[in-house]
């Protein structure tokens, strides 16, 4: 059967492409922060965990020798979104941004690659709309999105030689403990600004407060993610980008293609900015 490493893999996202994909038939590894994750993820058929922090270099070269002689795929799912106005983040948060969901993702691929060059393994990260299209107060999420598709972008081509496929899934709102807890993300983001930044920002953050009923009516169950996914790694020819439903393909079809004046002032609506 093949094997697969799901990295993120105790909540939200993560958590169902594990149980899907065990499910389909695949063993899975899901890569977790701590030892109670794990036992919990080694509960579940077909499953077996190891610890990995993906910003932990010393956890990521160990990686390879945690891991079965064979592996098919990576899903690179861990992540984090930290929100705010760009001018009131500090460097550490922008920091931490980009390496969890860039750096570290790009360090477990590299890290696994041998294992996938032998089994002309695929790769599949799971970026974002927001990948394709920037929203104010989450402007940190969205440059590490970007970023991420543009390395995958990259590593396509560079791995075609082996025949390594690379693939991008890109969902929109999901229904996971991110979109459920986001008034009170907000809430801390705004605790965190420093006070002339709040004061500032009063309106925007108002705005975005706002604006979180409507993104939760929308969020999608993650096994729609998972499918997705699915279709990733079986797929005879594997897309490069892989849209999670086809309002999100739609939805950033259009918003690119917009001008960027237009575009500038329907996303300030939707996010209720001033």
């Amino acid at each position: 059967m093949p094997t697969v490493l799901v990295t993120g893999a105790a909540r939200g996202i993560g958590k169902s492409i594990v149980s899907y994909l065990a499910a389909a038939g695949w063993d899975v590894i899901g890569g977790v922060r701590n030892a109670a994750d794990a036992e919990a993820l080694s509960a579940l058929p077909r499953v077996s965990a190891v610890t990995l922090d993906i910003t932990d270099d010393a956890q990521v070269a160990a990686l390879p020798e945690a891991l079965p002689g064979r592996l098919d795929a990576v899903v690179n799912n861990a992540g984090i979104a930290v929100s705010g106005p760009l001018e009131g983040l500090t460097a550490a948060e922008i920091r931490r941004q980009l390496e969890v969901n860039v750096v570290g993702q790009l360090a477990v691929t590299s890290a696994v690659l041998p294992l996938l060059r032998e089994s002309h393994g695929r790769i599949v990260f799971i970026s974002s709309v927001n990948g394709k299209l920037s929203a104010p107060m989450m402007g940190a999420y969205s440059a590490s999105k970007f970023a991420l598709e543009a390395a995958a972008d990259a590593l396509r081509v560079e791995l075609r030689s082996w025949d390594i496929a690379v693939s991008v899934v890109q969902p929109a709102q999901t229904d996971t403990d991110l979109w459920r807890g986001a008034d009170q993300m907000v809430v801390d983001m705004e605790a965190a600004l420093a006070p002339h930044h709040r004061e500032l920002y009063t309106k925007h953050v108002a705005g975005m407060r706002k604006a979180i009923p409507m993104s939760q009516r929308l969020a999608v169950d993650p096994d729609k993610v998972s499918k997705v996914v699915l279709e990733a790694l079986t797929a005879r020819k594997p897309k490069a980008r892989y849209p999670v439903g086809v309002a999100t393909a739609v939805q950033m079809t259009l918003m690119t293609k917009l001008p960027t004046r237009a575009r500038d002032a329907l996303l300030g609506r939707v996010f209720g900015q001033p």
